[in-house]
């Protein structure tokens, strides 16, 4: 009993101690926040002619938006919200995340926490809004014709990023695709691989796809895309990288492009979200799905989803480092920014830097994937895929519960700290026809890099069950 009291006071210490120092920690970085944007704002102004928005301002407009810009409108379409600009530039507003400009400082927070119960529960009066941030782009993507000749198309790519031929492909319409086709001109079905948050087509493509069988590649064609803003895709400025927005390109470069009709899907980590939606838009088409590691957190009643989503996934605590990672990244839009300055515009330095250093011993595919992004792009789709996503997984969950007959697996590393056990167990909870299969000592990554001949034998499995 002496020995469970004492480690039992010293967790508590610990975590208190852990408390105290993030509210320092994040304290500062708040205020370096604060810097940064104006420290953007002007080599922004310098560098490219014009104020870059920014999601700071808690500034917005109302609907109907028109009156207050002149040139946006609201209006309901197919029961979905949507926003135009000169019937230009159609944005549906549920696509977009409210954690984008909702991040409450750690003052703010704490401010909020001391206030009584009645006006902590006091709520917002129900509406449209569309963010100035949101309104600006708007006008930058539809460029000249807005009239009065202050805004125009944001370049792309911008200053602050990489310009390298990879990072800019000629090709802005399709997303990179990686295939590998039969000899054969006709296939029985094919399986689309989609990676997950700051990766590529590479963590497929040198993990599982060398050890699937010739016997499986006689009969399917295996493609493996880079995301919109990732990899070898294109990554315009002007996108809010909405969840649409992927699939739809998604459906273009592959779909469409390749005349695929029926079709596996395995997908890792932010990849599962895309998988479920592409699933529900293709029910008849869809053959199997494998979620690795999917980033679902059942939102409790009462709580705003988006808001409960980002709490959970960067909870602003500086221990374990993983969680002070997922942290910065969420919540400061500038201090990310300045990451991938340091990082993704630099990304061929590093890489070499890397391989000398390993004296090229080491493949470097997971470094590549993660350094080949923009902050444009990654900044909108962690908010409007893993944050704006809550609730939307709920419907698409229930859809292929109800309607699709197709396999449902899940798989989990035992050790992975980024995203729990429990979002995969909260799949089953949705779907009760998934079989989902948690492997020990795995984690976020190597659920996959350090088991990729087990994994493709096991696809192979789900694949040949539905033949």
């Amino acid at each position: 009993m002496g020995a469970a009291a004492a480690r039992s006071a010293l967790a508590s210490a610990g975590r208190a101690a852990n408390e105290a120092v993030s509210f320092v920690v994040f304290l500062l970085l708040d205020a370096l926040e604060v810097l940064l944007c104006v420290v953007y704002k002007v080599a922004d102004y310098v560098v490219e002619g014009a104020w870059r928005p920014c999601y700071c301002s808690s500034r917005s407009a109302s609907s109907p938006a028109s009156a207050a810009t002149g040139k946006i409108v609201v209006s309901e379409r197919g029961g979905s919200k949507v926003v135009s600009m000169l019937s230009a530039t159609r944005l549906h507003l549920e696509d977009i995340s409210d954690t984008l400009y909702t991040r409450p400082s750690v003052l703010a927070c704490a401010a909020a926490a001391s206030a009584s119960a009645s006006s902590s529960q006091r709520r917002a009066a129900p509406g449209v809004t569309v963010h100035s941030a949101i309104v600006q782009m708007l006008r930058g993507k539809v460029g000249g014709g807005i009239g009065d000749g202050k805004h125009r198309p944001y370049p792309s790519p911008r200053w602050s990023d990489c310009h390298c031929a990879n990072c800019n492909p000629a090709d802005t319409d399709r997303l990179f695709v990686h295939v590998e086709a039969p000899p054969q001109a006709s296939t029985e079905e094919d399986v689309l691989f989609i990676h997950g948050f700051i990766s590529s087509s590479g963590f497929w493509t040198e993990t599982v796809l060398p050890h699937v069988s010739p016997a499986a590649r006689s009969r399917r064609r295996l493609f493996a895309v880079d995301l919109l803003g990732f990899g070898r895709s294109p990554k315009p400025a002007d996108s809010l990288y909405t969840l649409r927005e992927h699939v739809e390109m998604i459906e273009r470069s592959v779909i469409e492009r390749h005349g695929v009709k029926s079709f596996h899907i395995v997908a890792h980590s932010l990849g599962s979200i895309l998988a479920l939606a592409l699933a529900v838009r293709h029910p008849a088409a869809v053959r199997s799905l494998t979620l690795v590691a999917p980033p679902y957190f059942p939102v409790p009643r009462g709580e705003v989803g988006t808001r409960y989503v980002l709490r959970t996934v960067a909870p602003r605590r500086v221990w374990p480092p993983i969680a002070f990672g997922a942290s910065v990244a969420c919540w400061y839009e500038h201090l990310s920014r300045t990451v991938s300055i340091v990082l993704c515009k630099h990304h061929r330095l590093w890489e070499l830097a890397f391989r000398v250093f390993t004296l090229y011993r080491v493949r470097t595919y997971l470094m590549d994937g993660f350094f080949c992004h923009t902050h444009i792009a990654s900044w909108h789709t962690l908010h409007n895929i893993i944050c704006g996503s809550a609730g939307k997984i709920d419907r698409c969950l229930e859809v292929v519960r109800d309607q699709l007959t197709c396999d449902v697996t899940v798989y989990h590393g035992s050790d992975d700290e980024l995203l729990p056990v429990q979002c995969s167990y909260a799949v089953k909870s949705k779907i009760p026809r998934a079989q989902v299969k948690v492997i020990d000592g795995k984690d976020h990554v190597t659920i996959v890099v350090r088991r990729q001949k087990d994994l493709a034998r096991e696809l192979e499995e789900i694949w040949d069950r539905k033949r």
